[in-house]
């Protein structure tokens, strides 16, 4: 602990030891790290036909197009991140690390399923559809920067103990 400092103020750390390794060998880290800026230029050109749309009235097929390939990498970055949740904290959702990114997480799943639901069963016109989009791509903006701020943190986190090893001290456990 830093001189001054409670041990209330001290960060709880991201990773133990142990999970930073499992985090580190799991194949399942580099799967995330491949469908996560995948997700994000996905949602990027769909935003713009979306916008398009909603701005022109042209391009409604591509938009929705668009808006279904997103849900379905969105779909594909749940399921294997779930497992690499498993893999790394034990847990499929909901590990105290990613507790408040996974809730939110939920609330993106289902605005995107929503869009799904409305679009199959031709519940809402084109105009609500996109609005919809709009509404889940919103809550997806919302975590991805949740995610990225966690990520920074581990970085932060890691930094510290990466200089601990390379001097060859040990660092002094958090409380």
């Amino acid at each position: 602990m830093q001189p001054g400092r409670s041990p209330a103020a001290q960060p709880r750390p991201l990773y133990t030891a142990e999970q930073r390794a499992r985090r580190d060998r799991s194949g399942w880290t580099i799967v995330q790290g491949v469908l996560a800026p995948l997700q994000f230029a996905v949602f990027l050109v769909s935003l713009g036909l979306v916008l398009r749309f909603l701005a022109t009235g042209a391009g409604e097929q591509a938009a929705v197009i668009s808006v279904v390939v997103k849900t379905i990498v969105l779909y594909a970055i749940m399921i294997t991140g779930s497992v690499w949740e498993k893999a790394v904290f034990g847990k499929y959702l909901f590990a105290d690390a990613f507790f408040w990114e996974d809730v939110f997480s939920m609330l993106v799943l289902a605005l995107h399923t929503a869009y799904l639901a409305a679009l199959f069963l031709d519940l809402i016109g084109p105009r609500g559809l996109m609005l919809l989009a709009l509404a889940a791509y919103a809550a997806y903006v919302v975590n991805a920067a949740q995610f990225l701020l966690k990520l920074r943190a581990a970085r932060l986190q890691a930094a510290p103990a990466a200089g601990y090893a390379a001097a060859g001290v040990q660092p002094e456990p958090a409380p």
